[in-house]
C-alpha cells in the first residue's frame, strides 16, 4: 500500500458505484433478517445504520453540489432524528418499503454521489469536518463509509462482507496517511475506523481520515469519529 506521498492509484466516480451495487447485492441477500437487530458494535439497528450510509453518499454529493461549495460549513439541510439516540439525517426510507425499499434508497443516493463526483471538476472543493476536500476525496469517503457500514450492519444481518483488497489500499492511501503500510488492507481499514484489530496495534476508540488532497499541503481538519 503506497505511503501518502507516493504514486497511488486514485479512488473514482466508478469505484463509489461500484461499492455501492456490492454492498446492495449483499445485503439483498439478507432475506427474512431481522433489520431492527444491532448493528455491530454501533447504536443503531440495521435499518437506522442503512438510512445513516445513505444520508452520508447523499450529503457528500450535496457539498460538492452547489457553484460555490461552502468551506467553512455544511450545506444547510435540516437534520432530524427520529428517535434519541438514532442517527441525524435528512434522509429516511419509507418503512412501508421494506427493506427493499430501503435499499433502493441506498442505490439513489450512491447514484447521487457518483454522478456529482463524475462531473465535478478536481479543482472543487467543499467542507467536511476532516478537512475541506475535493471530488475524490468525497468520492474516497463514499467509499469508506459504504464499506465499514455495510460491515456492521452484516454483522447484525449474519451475513458474510468481504471487498476488496485493493480498493480498500486505495482508499487508505487516499484518506488514512497514518496506517502501516504492511498490513492486509480490509483489516486495516476495520482498525483506522475502530472495528477491529491488527498486530502490535492498540485498537482505536477515536479515529479520523484526512480528507484534504495532498496537493493542497498540509492536510487540514480535525475531530473525532467514534461513531460513523
Amino acid at each position: 500500500m503506497p505511503g501518502p506521498h507516493e504514486a497511488r492509484e486514485p479512488v473514482t466516480a466508478t469505484d463509489v458505484e461500484h461499492t455501492v451495487r456490492l454492498a446492495v447485492a449483499a445485503l439483498r441477500s439478507a432475506r427474512g433478517a431481522d433489520w431492527g437487530a444491532g448493528a455491530g458494535s454501533l447504536e443503531w439497528d440495521c435499518w437506522e445504520t442503512v438510512e445513516h450510509l445513505a444520508d452520508d453518499l447523499f450529503s457528500y454529493a450535496a457539498q460538492l453540489g452547489p457553484q460555490a461549495p461552502p468551506s467553512d460549513t455544511h450545506v444547510p439541510f435540516a437534520w432530524s432524528r427520529r428517535r434519541p439516540g438514532g442517527p441525524a439525517n435528512v434522509v429516511f426510507a419509507d418503512r412501508e418499503g421494506g427493506p427493499a425499499g430501503l435499499l433502493m434508497v441506498l442505490e439513489a443516493c450512491g447514484a447521487l454521489l457518483t454522478a456529482v463526483v463524475r462531473t465535478t471538476p478536481s479543482t472543487v472543493r467543499s467542507h467536511h469536518v476532516f478537512g475541506v476536500a475535493d471530488p475524490e476525496g468525497f468520492a474516497a469517503m463514499g467509499v469508506v463509509e459504504t464499506l465499514v457500514h455495510t460491515y456492521d450492519v452484516a454483522q447484525g444481518l449474519g451475513i458474510d462482507w468481504a471487498p476488496d483488497a485493493d480498493l480498500c489500499a486505495r482508499v487508505l492511501a487516499r484518506l488514512f496517511p497514518d496506517v502501516p503500510a504492511d498490513t492486509d488492507p480490509w483489516p486495516t481499514l476495520l482498525w483506522a475506523t475502530g472495528r477491529g484489530d491488527i498486530p502490535g496495534r492498540p485498537r482505536r476508540t477515536e479515529w479520523r481520515w484526512y480528507g484534504a488532497p495532498l496537493s493542497d499541503g498540509a492536510r487540514a481538519g480535525s475531530g473525532t469519529d467514534a461513531s460513523g
